[in-house]
């Protein structure tokens, strides 16, 4: 499987500059050889919570999820993208989503995690597993970005038989060591490869928010190689690796962490003790 990465600069609430874009990202990554373009977490409305709290709707949501299964389509490439979806509990969720070549949606995941004060304010939590579905013959998964940063959604992607998890994400300058290190350590112990797609550049103060987005997306190899890395200042940017389920299967028999667990062990240390 060849995977693509976009990372880009977008603008809050520009749903139709934002998904060109994406069309551009997916033109270059279909050019290249791509099977899947991964881009980063809400950017189609924009990363920055407060400022599209009040636009959040079935309007928005089906503009994006419209939007983005047409450039699949267009592009005959796999797209994963980040996007409010309805929760059954009420309120909003930050999904993400991926597609076929053909534009269908194969699995969708909510975030587990939400970070900080602006995501927790305007979201709710998700609750369920993350999962694996087959794409091409590559058992594939999705988390949203500081859901990647703990070890149990990752390795629970490992358990449902994930060979790559594939990350939208939304991660602020000052934390390269995320996917300089966290990364590659969470791709060595849970034996499956990440592609982590971020934004880059500065939102507006009108965003409810002051953050710069610190770019440094990443393609991480089973083994906690890294094969493809952006920069930090770049306003539009794909890159792609190779990722094959040899290579996964090589990274296990080499050290099998996943083999050796004792996860019953595990369980029995949380129990109380008296």
């Amino acid at each position: 499987m060849r995977i693509a990465v976009m990372q880009a600069a977008g603008e809050v609430l520009d749903v139709a500059g934002n998904l060109a874009l994406v069309a551009r990202a997916a033109a270059e990554a279909a050019a290249a050889g791509a099977d899947v373009l991964v881009t980063p977490e809400l950017f189609i409305c924009g990363y920055a919570p407060l400022a599209i709290q009040s636009s959040l709707g079935p309007e928005l949501s089906r503009a994006i999820d419209d939007g983005a299964a047409r450039i699949a389509r267009e592009h005959r490439i796999g797209l994963v993208y980040s996007t409010p979806a309805a929760a059954d509990c009420g309120g909003w969720h930050i999904t993400a989503a991926l597609l076929d070549r053909a534009g269908n949606e194969l699995l969708r995941y909510a975030k587990v995690h939400l970070f900080d004060r602006e995501e927790q304010q305007v979201f709710v939590p998700g609750e369920a597993a993350p999962s694996a579905v087959d794409f091409e013959g590559t058992r594939v998964g999705l988390l949203i970005c500081y859901d990647v940063e703990f070890p149990e959604p990752v390795r629970a992607l490992a358990d449902a038989g994930a060979d790559v998890a594939l990350v939208p994400t939304a991660l602020g300058s000052g934390f390269q060591d995320v996917p300089g290190i966290l990364l590659r350590a969470r791709a060595l112990e849970s034996q499956l490869a990440i592609a982590y797609a971020n934004h880059t550049g500065a939102l507006p103060a009108d965003a409810g928010q002051e953050l710069l987005l610190g770019g440094l997306s990443v393609i991480v190899g089973p083994d906690g190689a890294l094969l493809a890395q952006a920069g930090t200042d770049t306003e539009f940017e794909v890159l792609w690796a190779d990722v094959t389920t040899d290579d996964v299967a090589a990274a296990r028999r080499h050290v099998p962490y996943l083999r050796d667990r004792r996860p019953a062990l595990y369980r029995a240390w949380q129990q109380p003790q008296h």
